[in-house]
């Protein structure tokens, strides 16, 4: 079986040795890209099993790239970065990037990162029968459209987005902390900012708003989040 296939998108040399080392050493296959251009037609040609995207790239802004491979699929995305305010996360995340690293990193958490998403991809494509599809007030999941709806409205989440949500649509009137959303939807739990959770769960509350459901999700201060929804009238 063929180890997973890396897309390393990294202008800066030093940086994309150091990443390519680190994938060659645990015996991941690796394509490279110096621009954004190449990075959309190397993603196109090879369909990569995930894509590790510098943002500040000297032909397009990395978060361009995001929108480009979102319009046509839903590989997972981690953001490497220098940029480390809030502001510059939140854009990669709404744009549909899954996971955000700053620089500098260590390679051991960026080899966290990849795993936990790869797992996370093995474990849709494991889902049982009895989790194909579910139901909370007015909206349904489905494991076999890869889709959550509001009445025949799609929700245009995600795989990201599409995975907290269904998580949560699993048990709809438990109170989620953070720290477990963390664990089972991105793999791995304190060395992820709970911000990436925050700023998913937000997406998720607009784009419910957006495709006119009830339910939206509740914040717990101090704790967590809750999904909260009235029958459609």
């Amino acid at each position: 079986m063929n180890k997973p296939l890396v897309l390393v998108v990294e202008d800066d040399t030093p940086v994309r040795n150091l990443i390519t080392t680190t994938l060659k050493t645990h015996e991941y296959r690796y394509l490279s890209a110096q621009n954004g251009a190449s990075a959309v037609m190397e993603a196109l040609s090879h369909n990569p099993d995930i894509v590790l995207l510098d943002l500040g790239l000297p032909d397009m802004d990395g978060v361009e790239i995001i929108r480009k491979i979102r319009s046509w699929s839903n590989m997972p995305i981690i953001v490497i970065s220098a940029r480390t305010e809030d502001s510059d996360k939140i854009v990669a995340l709404d744009a549909g990037a899954d996971d955000y690293l700053t620089k500098p990193f260590r390679p051991t958490i960026l080899l966290m990162k990849v795993k936990a998403l790869l797992r996370r991809v093995e474990m849709d494509r494991g889902k049982t029968a009895a989790e194909d599809e579910l139901h909370y007030v007015d909206i349904r999941y489905s494991a076999t459209e890869n889709a959550v709806f509001c009445g025949s409205t799609i929700v245009a989440l995600t795989q990201t987005e599409l995975r907290l949500l269904s998580y949560m649509m699993k048990q709809p009137e438990k109170a989620y902390s953070r720290e477990e959303l963390l664990s089972a939807v991105w793999g791995f739990d304190s060395e992820v900012e709970t911000r990436v959770t925050d700023e998913t769960l937000r997406r998720i509350r607009k784009k419910l708003l957006q495709a006119g459901s009830t339910v939206s999700v509740s914040t717990i201060w101090g704790f967590g989040y809750k999904l909260k929804g009235a029958e459609c009238t």
